[in-house]
């Protein structure tokens, strides 16, 4: 019981997120899912739930969908998704979570002293392809898409809907990959269907929340987050 009162909490409260932010429910929910499941399972079941998520909301927010963006990050993805998996079938992943741990705490430092950096067409890709290989690796895509539109100041409308778009390509592809290249189980699934629910109250409740928020608030939202996942790579490894 106290497993799935904690599975519960943990789904609610990353879709809520997800669906306010576009970029909360892999931040939220995978860290604390690996405390329930062991990483191939809780890695599918972040990428069913994310994609539900995002197929609920993409007709909705299409008005603010950056269409260039995305085609260059999935352009990138294409490249990083299939590394992503090696990287997971081979590779310590004590070694990647706290090397990623301690590039989100830097580059989130640089965030909240005001550096930015200048959009480009080449950073797009790259950015894609990290992200990319994130998401097959330790189901995390959204701290370098996330790092990214913070330093070049991206709007919450425009950040959330282009997150969310590109998420809907990426998730649904790793998943594919995922389960072609190490297996899954009965128990994701059903896991993912128990978590429906959960996601249905916080695509609710996520949008009232998007509505009600500001920009600075947005973006001290998105700093809190980043820090919480570099802190929590790391402590989750030492």
């Amino acid at each position: 019981m106290d497993s799935f009162l904690l599975f519960s909490f943990i789904i609610l409260i990353a879709s809520i997120l997800q669906t306010s932010t576009g970029f909360g429910f892999s931040i939220v929910a995978t860290p604390f899912l690996l405390l329930l499941f062991d990483p191939r399972e809780a890695v599918q079941i972040n990428l069913i739930l994310s994609l539900v998520i995002s197929c609920s909301l993409i007709m909705k927010i299409r008005k603010d969908i950056d269409v260039g963006m995305v085609k260059r990050l999935v352009h990138g993805s294409i490249v990083g998704l299939p590394i992503g998996i090696v990287v997971f079938l081979v590779m310590d992943m004590t070694l990647l979570k706290l090397g990623v741990g301690v590039l989100i705490l830097l580059l989130s430092l640089l965030l909240v002293l005001n550096f930015r950096i200048a959009q480009t067409m080449r950073r797009d890709v790259t950015i894609g392809g990290v992200a990319g290989g994130l998401t097959t690796s330790i189901g995390m895509p959204g701290p370098p898409v996330l790092l990214y539109f913070s330093g070049t100041n991206t709007t919450k409308e425009k950040l959330r809907g282009t997150i969310l778009a590109f998420y809907l390509f990426v998730y649904f592809v790793s998943l594919l990959i995922q389960v072609s290249f190490a297996g899954t189980s009965k128990e994701i699934w059903l896991s993912s269907v128990a978590g429906l629910p959960l996601v249905i109250i916080g695509l609710v409740l996520g949008q009232v929340m998007f509505k009600r928020i500001n920009q600075r608030f947005f973006r001290l939202l998105t700093y809190v987050l980043l820090f919480f996942s570099g802190i929590y790579l790391l402590i989750q490894q030492i």
